[in-house]
């Protein structure tokens, strides 16, 4: 599968990769405000000195189930939720297209590797689906990345997980946020991946925002803040509390507390 991909950097030469997957019919296109918000100034190596790509790939698209069959852009299909079930009951999945997807995932990253980025200089990220392929792909992928970031979704496969995770991203870290008024993905099905993660011995670093299916403004400062330190963190051997670089923070764009929707699914 050739997926079409959108790119930005914020320099020449890139040093470092962050994949961003999107939810439910929707595309690439609709993370380029998120990456534009980004402040990545007086970082060493993804400024004129570097640079920082954003991939932003966009599903195929495909028939959803829990749409009635109805075709869109989709990393797997959804099936339909009982309405008998509980919104935080356990989910039937199709194994084979989320399968599928993991294959498409781990392309990706191949693809930033073959291009001169070192593994442990990408970060995968995702929104609603694209959280849940971004948390699949990634704690599967056999080449240690440098974090991932699953936003208002779930672990799919989750029973499966301890038996099929790579030795090499056991320490990679996971920044996980989820809104508390969320009725597309539930707050608790983000809470038990979570914990799912954390009994596994994952380091989680989890979030709530005031908002529905959605992102916010805080949640975008927070993710950039904890980039930073993702990209400029050295070996942890290497780190003294005087000069750890995750207690930096970017600057902060004013502005309105902006929730953006970014995909177009009925509750999961």
């Amino acid at each position: 599968m050739n997926l079409q991909i959108q790119e930005l950097a914020t320099g020449p030469a890139p040093t470092a990769s962050l994949i961003v997957l999107h939810g439910l019919g929707a595309d690439g296109s609709d993370f380029v405000p998120f990456c534009r918000e980004l402040d990545f100034s007086g970082v060493p190596g993804l400024g004129a000195d570097g640079g920082l790509r954003f991939v932003l790939p966009s599903a195929p698209v495909m028939p959803v189930s829990l749409n009635g069959g109805h075709e869109m852009p989709a990393w797997y299909d959804i099936l339909p939720v009982p309405h008998s079930d509980a919104p935080s009951a356990p989910r039937r999945e199709d194994e084979a297209s989320l399968r599928r997807a993991q294959g498409w995932i781990d392309s990706l990253v191949q693809r930033e590797i073959d291009r001169g980025i070192p593994s442990e200089r990408i970060v995968l990220m995702g929104f609603s689906q694209g959280c849940a392929m971004t948390l699949m792909a990634g704690l599967r992928n056999p080449h240690r990345l440098a974090g991932l970031i699953a936003l208002s979704g779930y672990l799919p496969l989750l029973d499966t997980t301890a038996a099929e995770r790579h030795p090499a991203n056991q320490h990679t870290p996971i920044f996980m946020a989820h809104g508390d008024a969320d009725d597309v993905v539930v707050p608790a099905r983000g809470a038990a991946a979570r914990d799912h993660l954390r009994g596994l011995g994952y380091a989680v670093d989890w979030h709530t925002y005031p908002m529905a299916h959605s992102l916010c403004m805080e949640e975008v400062a927070d993710i950039n803040g904890w980039l930073v330190g993702r990209f400029t963190s050295p070996p942890a051997n290497a780190r003294s509390p005087s000069s750890d670089p995750t207690k930096r923070r970017p600057h902060r764009r004013s502005g309105p507390r902006a929730q953006t929707r970014l995909d177009h699914a009925p509750r999961q």
